[in-house]
C-alpha cells in the first residue's frame, strides 16, 4: 500500500516536471534527486568498507550535470578522484575509493545528464525512456508472481525470473508503443518497440547492478526516504541504465540523418 501511494504522489509529479515544468524547475530536480542517490550510493560503498567520496564527489556530480563540456568534466573527475584517494590511510584502498568516486559520479550524473539532452530533443522521448522502466517494473511483477519458475540471477536478486522478466520487456513495449502512437506520431512503430525493448533490457540490468551492489554491502534498500521503494537510487537504478541507451540511440539516428 505504501508502494502505491509513494507511486501516486511521484509519477504526476515526474510527468509535469518532464514535459512541463521550466527547465529550472527540471535541471533543479534532476540536481536534487542525483545529490540524494549519489550520498545512497556513497553510503553503500561505505558498508563496503570503501571510503565515501562525500562532497568533493557530489560537487564533481553536479560540475558534470552543468558544464557546457561534460567530457572534460569526466576526465578531469578521474584526475580529482585518483588525486583525493591519496589521503586514504591504507592505500590498498586507494583504488577502490578513486574507483567508486569515479563510478558514482559518471553513472548517476552522467545518466542525468543524458535526461537533459534528451528533453531538449523532445520531452516525450525523455518520458518513454522512464515509461519503459515504470511500466516494466509493473508488469515483472504481477507476470513474475503470476507465472515465474526459472530464477533470473539467484545470487543477486532471487525473486526476479526469467518470465517477469519477459513481461517486462513486453510490458515497456506496448507502453511504448501506446504513448509514441498518440504523443510521437512520426516515430516508426517499428523502430518505438525496438527501442523499447532495448531500453527496458538496460533498464533491468540497472536494477539488477544496484542489487548486487546492495547485496554485496548487507543491505536492502539504498535508502528509506520513499516508503514502499527504499531510497531514490532503488527507484532509479532502472532509469539510470535506460536513459543513456535511448539518449545514445536517438543522437546516433539524428547524426546519421544529418549525414
Amino acid at each position: 500500500m505504501k508502494r502505491v501511494a509513494t507511486s501516486l504522489v511521484l509519477i504526476p509529479l515526474v510527468v509535469w516536471v518532464v514535459l512541463a515544468a521550466p527547465f529550472w524547475v527540471f535541471a533543479a530536480v534532476l540536481a536534487a534527486v542525483g545529490l540524494l542517490a549519489f550520498h545512497e550510493f556513497d553510503q553503500i560503498a561505505k558498508a563496503q568498507g570503501i571510503t565515501p567520496a562525500g562532497w568533493p564527489g557530489m560537487a564533481a556530480g553536479i560540475a558534470l550535470l552543468f558544464a557546457p563540456e561534460p567530457f572534460i568534466i569526466a576526465a578531469l573527475t578521474a584526475l580529482a578522484a585518483m588525486t583525493i584517494a591519496l589521503r586514504v590511510r591504507d592505500l590498498t584502498s586507494a583504488l577502490p575509493s578513486a574507483s567508486v568516486f569515479l563510478l558514482g559520479v559518471i553513472y548517476i550524473f552522467g545518466a542525468w545528464r543524458c535526461a537533459i539532452g534528451l528533453r531538449e530533443i523532445d520531452p516525450h522521448w525523455l518520458m518513454i525512456a522512464l515509461l519503459v522502466s515504470w511500466a516494466g517494473d509493473t508488469a515483472a511483477l504481477y507476470i513474475g508472481r503470476a507465472f515465474g519458475k526459472h530464477t533470473l540471477a539467484p545470487r543477486v536478486s532471487p525473486a526476479k525470473t526469467w518470465e517477469g522478466s519477459a513481461g517486462s520487456v513486453a510490458g515497456a513495449m506496448l507502453a511504448a508503443g501506446i504513448y509514441a502512437h498518440y504523443l510521437i506520431p512520426p516515430a516508426p512503430l517499428g523502430a518505438v518497440l525496438a527501442l523499447a525493448a532495448a531500453a527496458n533490457i538496460a533498464g533491468q540490468m540497472g536494477d539488477l547492478c544496484e542489487s548486487a551492489f546492495k547485496r554485496g554491502a548487507g543491505m536492502k534498500d539504498s535508502g528509506t526516504m520513499l516508503p514502499g521503494h527504499g531510497g531514490w537510487l532503488d527507484r532509479i537504478d532502472s532509469s539510470l541504465f535506460s536513459v543513456p541507451v535511448v539518449y545514445a540511440t536517438l543522437v546516433f539516428i539524428l547524426n546519421h540523418v544529418h549525414v
